[in-house]
Order: C-alpha cells, then structure tokens, then sequence
C-alpha cells in the first residue's frame, strides 16, 4: 500500500493507494487554485509543490507544543540521569529558544551501557531466541512506532526543522517499514555446508557480532535510528545507540517503545550527548564489537583511530557526499528540473546523497537555468509545522552559520548567484534555496559538502567530460543520471565512481537496497540484506568423518 495526499482549498485528505511506496517515495497530490485537477508528484521531487498551494488548513497553527516525556537516558531498561548530573539544551530551530533539558551522557554512561548490553548478550535471552521469535518482537515495536507516529513526527520537526506533515506521513512510517523488513529477516540468516578437500564435514555459522555501537545523525534522526538499529537487531546483537545532541527526543521516545514491545532489558540502549565525550568513548571502548556511524569523513576518520587504538574492532562508515547530478541533452527539461529540486532543496539540502554539482549538458543550460530559477521562486519557506511550508529551518545554528559562510565563500570566489543567497525571516535559522552559476571546478562550494540548499550549476560537452568532471571529487556517496539514451546511461552508470548511481530519478533509497559510499563518503553498507552481515562473523567448524559412504 502507498499514501496518497490531497491538497484540497479545505484540507488534507489520506487516501490508501495501490502505488507502491518504497522508502522514499510517497505519492504527493496539488490541488492548486487555478486547476481543476490535482498534479501529482513522488517525494522527494519537488515539481507539485511549484506554483501557490491552496490555503484553508490550519494544521500548523492548531499543533501544539508536545509534552516532552524522555529527556533521561535509557539504559538496562530505566531511564535515568547521567551520572555526572549534567543535561544540555535542545534548541528550536524555528526561534533559537530552548525546547527542554536533556541528560548529557558520557564515558561513565557509556561503560553502563555497554555493561548492560554486554550481560544481555553474554547471558540474556536475545541473541539466543530463534530469528522468528525475534521478528515477533520487531514486529510489535514497528506496530508501536505506527501507532505513535504523530509524536515521532512530532519531536523530529521541534528539533530539527523537518517537516511535519511529511515525517508523520512518510518518514515515520517508512521507518516502522523497515522494522518490518528485518524482522523478516531474522530467521533467514544461514551458514553454509562446505565441500572439504578430505575426509572432513565443514560448515559455517553466521553468529551475531556482539556489543554494538551505533552513531546516528540529525538529519533524519527516526529513519537513520532504524537504518542501524534494526538490522542489528535482527542479527541478535545487543547495542548502545548516541544519537545527535541536535536530536535526541526521538530516540529517547523510541527507546521506550521497544521496552513496551518486549525487547529485553539492556538490548537497546540510548545515550544522549556530545560526540567528543560519549561517541569517542563508544568508538573507543574495549568492549564494543563493532562501531556503525553516520556523519562527516573527519568525525569518520577518528573513529576509526579509536577502534584501532583500542580492540581493533571493525567500523562501518557513511560519511561525507558530494554528489553529482549530470543532465544530457536529450534529457526531458522539465522532468530535470523536477529531479534537480528535489535532488538539492528536499529537507532543506541536509541530506549526504544531495546534488550539490549539477552537470548540465550546453545544449540545454540556458533553459535549464531558467526553468530551475524559476521553479525556486516557488518554494515557501517557514515554519515546518504549516503544512503550506516546502523549507523549515536549518537544523541547528552552527549549520546556518556554515551554509551562509559557503554561499559568502561561492560569491567572493567569483560564481554569480542567480536567485536566494540570504538568511530568510528575523527568527530562526532559515536560507533562501540557492542557485549559484558560472561555478568552477576549484571553488569551494563545488568541491566540499555544504549540506543545505544550494545549487552549484556548470556545464559540460562530452560524455567524457561528464565522466572526468563527476570523479573529480574525493568523495564518492552517490549520482544521479539524466537521459533517454540507453547507451549514455549504461557507461555513466559503469564509470561513475560512486555507491549509488540513480538513472532518471534521485535519492531512490528503498529498504530492499544496500546503500553506502565509495571513496572518503565511507564504506560499509546500510538497508538491504547486505547490511546484517555486518552485525554477524562467520565461524568455520570442521569435523573428521570416519567410514562415511562418501565425501
């Protein structure tokens, strides 16, 4: 089943649909006042939201400010203070004013964590249930995620500027999908019976890995909580998960919903804090298995010191993207233009995959520029809350400082803005969509991650051009292909150096897919089945045979 939206002069209607919705696609329907007929687009493209939405909903002004329930950690099963007693602010994009306290763990919190998850691995009941009676149990704590969908929906949007209407509809539930697709995929984890050059039966069991710590970032704070957590609980392992001190509400809430769906005492536990206290004692701990993180190559970089300085555990890393959007000629200009707005202004640009370097084959730039200039004109900025709004803030105010500093970088090196630049409203951490022209090769914002919405525009001639231009780049997380030509599509798709290569269309992330980077975006794979067999090692087991009928 998918989701369907309408946007009616009156309201918003949910309708079950038989389109399929994958990971990061649900089926968004415009009314606008001047058709007769609703337009219809995926997510994350943005071409339904052009042009003046109806109004009439007052979704956003009736929400209320939620009721914070967690704000304490979550270990062996309680929620309870840090040790130290210190706690941080958590801070509302929208104003800049303090939404709550919360308790800021650090090493010592860890080490009882990891204690927790240690005993109920060494000794508790998780790793030693059946892969189904662990896809029960999985299968409940998605039903709760489902059934709590508004509060997730909720605290993501308060914290981090996500939009609402969209987390309640497609993040949360997506996430509560994804459960769902691991907790199927317990019980199909298998060793293999190998073929012995002697009189010897082999075989392999694949056994879940043991303590693991999982890094999640701010961005999609609900999504990339599953994205970590839920293949490491179908593998059996047992976890202290730090989520970013930007958003860590949702994940305390979430921590209290596995406890209300069965997963024993000391298998999920959260640790709010600082990536330089409780992250480096995670990466750094003796009695970790295995460190999954999610963030910037340098904070990558140092985790992997620590778990090599430390038991040399083993890392899995998606960092840092810059990714490539590249246009032919013979592209559909207006389905471009639909990709390129969603590929770089979907979630404000804080997305690793984005497009932040359009490749636009000469042929068609000039109208490209025009038809995407024109389409940003658009976009209504404001608070996520409205269901009317297309960008809410940036995430904290650190990264406003960061994206305004790049686009003062972009201008002093000499690329021409065509079209936003500038902080938006008096309050909050808001930025104009931003589209730079005449970039180069050599300036900043087309060679580092900026992680908000700008477009940095060039041109090419050649499909080697094309090729040369999209590997210039330490990076390698994903790109994106624009052509009607097979054979065009095919050699991109085999040249460009990247994990994820998407062929008329963008950020096409689904459940079933593995997802990681090549190159400094990291490695190691999320999503997909690909992604348990990180949480396991295999074990070889030999024994003779004697007298046996055959070998």
């Amino acid at each position: 089943m998918g989701l369907r939206v309408c946007v009616t002069n009156e309201e918003y209607v949910r309708v079950d649909t038989v389109e399929a919705w994958t990971l990061d696609r649900v089926e968004i329907c415009i009314q606008r006042k001047d058709l007769s007929k609703p337009t219809c687009t995926l997510l994350p493209t943005l071409a339904a939201l052009q042009g003046p939405c109806a109004s009439g909903n007052t979704m956003g002004s009736e929400l209320k400010k939620p009721e914070i329930k967690f704000t304490k950690l979550f270990i062996n099963g309680d929620f309870v203070d840090a040790v130290s007693g210190r706690k941080f602010e958590t801070i509302d994009p929208r104003t800049g004013d303090v939404i709550t306290m919360v308790a800021e763990g650090d090493k010592e919190d860890v080490d009882l964590a990891v204690d927790a998850a240690r005993e109920a691995f060494d000794h508790g009941k998780w790793p030693r249930l059946t892969g189904f009676e662990r896809g029960k149990i999985m299968m409940k704590f998605a039903d709760l995620i489902e059934q709590h969908v508004e509060e997730i929906a909720t605290l993501d949007a308060l914290e981090v500027g996500k939009l609402f209407l969209l987390n309640k509809l497609y993040d949360v539930p997506s996430s509560a999908d994804m459960l769902r697709y691991f907790a199927g995929a317990a019980d199909k984890i298998h060793g293999q019976t190998l073929k012995m050059s002697g009189a010897m039966h082999g075989y392999t069991l694949k056994e879940p890995i043991g303590v693991v710590g999982l890094i999640i970032p701010w961005n999609f704070p609900a999504a990339m909580f599953f994205f970590k957590v839920a293949p490491a609980l179908a593998a059996g392992c047992t976890m202290v998960v730090k989520p970013s001190e930007q958003s860590s509400l949702s994940a305390l809430y979430i921590a209290h919903l596995a406890k209300q769906a069965g997963i024993p005492d000391g298998v999920l536990n959260v640790v709010s804090g600082f990536g330089p206290t409780a992250g480096a004692a995670i990466a750094s701990h003796m009695d970790i298995n295995h460190v999954s993180f999610t963030g910037s190559t340098e904070v990558g970089r140092l985790i992997m010191e620590a778990a090599a300085r430390s038991n040399l555990k083993p890392v899995s890393l998606e960092l840092t993207g810059k990714s490539p959007l590249i246009i032919f000629d013979d592209a559909d200009i207006n389905k471009a233009v639909e990709l390129a707005m969603g590929a770089i202004f979907y979630n404000k640009g804080e997305v690793c995959v984005a497009a932040s370097r359009f490749y636009v084959q000469e042929g068609i730039y000039d109208e490209f520029v025009e038809k995407a200039v024109a389409s940003v004109k658009y976009l209504k900025i404001g608070d996520p809350f409205d269901p009317e709004v297309h960008q809410g803030p940036q995430a904290n105010k650190k990264q406003f400082e960061r994206i305004l500093g790049c686009i003062e970088q972009g201008k002093k090196e000499g690329a021409t803005i065509l079209t936003g630049g500038k902080a938006w409203g008096e309050k909050g951490y808001y930025i104009e969509p931003t589209i730079f022209a005449d970039v180069t090769e050599d300036m900043v914002i087309a060679k580092e991650e900026i992680f908000g919405p700008v477009m940095s525009l060039m041109k090419f001639k050649t499909i080697e051009e094309a090729i040369q231009k999209a590997n210039n780049t330490k990076y390698g997380l994903a790109a994106g292909i624009v052509t009607k030509n097979l054979d065009i599509a095919n050699r991109m798709s085999r040249s460009v150096r990247a994990g994820n290569i998407w062929i008329n269309c963008y950020s096409a992330l689904d459940r079933n897919l593995p997802f990681g980077g090549f190159k400094m975006s990291g490695f190691g794979k999320d999503l997909g089945i690909d992604s348990v067999e990180k949480y396991m090692q295999i074990k070889a087991v030999v024994t003779p045979l004697y007298d046996s009928p055959w070998l």
